[in-house]
């Protein structure tokens, strides 16, 4: 093993001049992700937004051919994501770097970019400040900030001025409460109390049970997945919460279309969210994309920020190619990528060529009922919001 290791190594930092390796004719696009185990639900919709960009638009771009090469490493094996991305430039000659589902992925393939001079583009990892740690790293996700910072302080705005926080304990948990807090604060409100809840199979309801006691406006809340997201929604109605007057607050994935909402039913109703995305959203591109999603991945559930992610990653790719006529160099392509402006399915997005991480809008979401379907209803927005 470790002589296979030394040789990809070697492999893979045996080039010079940059991405500009591939064959003449093929762009090649390599993709690390969960494709396997418990963060498949990330690694996935990668899947989801790339063949349905794909499947719109052709797998050739200035004359070249497209070609995806995925590796799987988990979502959080940092050692499989820094192999993959080894053998990807190293034996595969890939042009792009694209995916990492969760933020040790990226950091661990960051210094591989770089020696490579590799375009790497992260679809998820939501960590703040990340790409400062390779010139070749940009973001088309979000950040933590982004969402949970001006959310707190449209909270306040909204006179909902007494939160309780809670949290998953771990660093972004700790993150996303920070930023909600600050925002929070600066609008007039404050934190009347908080608690941090285990990563693992938390059971909600004693923590909900304290909130009811703390009589808040509303509770915040932030976990890493979708079900604990529902896991705290039944806690919250079943304990009475919204029925107290409390509001539920927290980031979209905590309500995300499929298979949360089905699974809530109208539990979920009035659950007030922040997200970059929703299928709701009542723009062209998203109505286009959204026909194309459907006619693409006829057997998966509905899109998520995660498969807009990597719809706007292809398109971007794509824009990039074409501008530099196929000769794609490491260089040139995030030169061309860093302040590239495109029109998303969630509205307008561009990259910033400071910190090459992404300017967009965030939509305050509530869950309603819309034709007899749950829907994440956009009541706000906030517009260009900054990664820092």
């Amino acid at each position: 093993m470790k002589l296979n290791t030394l040789a990809c190594i070697g492999l893979a930092f045996s080039f010079a001049g940059g991405s500009a390796y591939a064959q003449d004719d093929t762009i090649k696009i390599g993709v690390i992700a969960a494709l396997t185990g418990p963060f498949v639900n990330i690694g996935k919709p990668f899947e989801d937004g790339i063949k349905t960009y794909m499947k719109q638009h052709g797998d050739t771009v200035a004359g070249k051919k497209v070609q995806i090469i995925y590796r799987d490493d988990g979502g959080s094996n940092v050692e499989l994501s820094k192999r993959a991305a080894q053998e990807l430039i190293g034996r595969e000659k890939v042009n792009f770097l694209i995916g990492f589902s969760l933020t040790p992925s990226a950091l661990a393939v960051a210094p591989v970019a770089t020696q490579g001079k590799t375009p790497m583009i992260v679809m998820n990892a939501v960590t703040t400040g990340i790409t400062a740690k390779s010139p070749y790293m940009l973001r088309t996700s979000m950040t933590m900030q982004q969402m949970t910072e001006p959310f707190g302080t449209w909270t306040a705005k909204n006179k909902i001025s007494n939160v309780y926080s809670l949290v998953t304990d771990y660093s972004t948990g700790h993150d996303a409460e920070a930023k909600f807090a600050k925002g929070l604060q600066e609008g007039g409100g404050k934190i009347v109390g908080s608690s941090r809840v285990p990563l693992a199979n938390p059971d909600y309801s004693p923590f909900v049970q304290r909130v009811k006691d703390q009589k808040p406006d509303a509770l915040f809340f932030f976990a890493p997945g979708a079900e604990d997201g529902a896991g705290l929604l039944k806690a919250f109605s079943d304990k009475g919460l919204d029925k107290a007057g409390i509001k539920f607050l927290g980031v979209g994935d905590m309500t995300s279309d499929s298979p949360t909402l089905e699974a809530l039913g109208e539990r979920a109703l009035g659950a007030v969210t922040v997200l970059n995305y929703s299928t709701a959203l009542d723009n062209e591109a998203n109505k286009t994309f959204l026909k194309a999603y459907a006619e693409a991945n006829p057997n998966r559930p509905a899109p998520t920020f995660v498969t807009v992610a990597a719809y706007d990653t292809m398109g971007m790719i794509y824009e990039t190619v074409r501008k530099l006529n196929g000769k794609v160099t490491g260089d040139a392509a995030v030169k061309t990528l860093s302040g590239m402006k495109w029109n998303s399915p969630r509205g307008p997005i561009s990259i910033d060529p400071k910190t090459r991480d992404i300017v967009q809008n965030m939509y305050i979401r509530e869950v309603k009922k819309v034709n007899g379907k749950l829907v994440n209803q956009p009541i706000g927005v906030l517009k260009d919001v900054m990664p820092d």
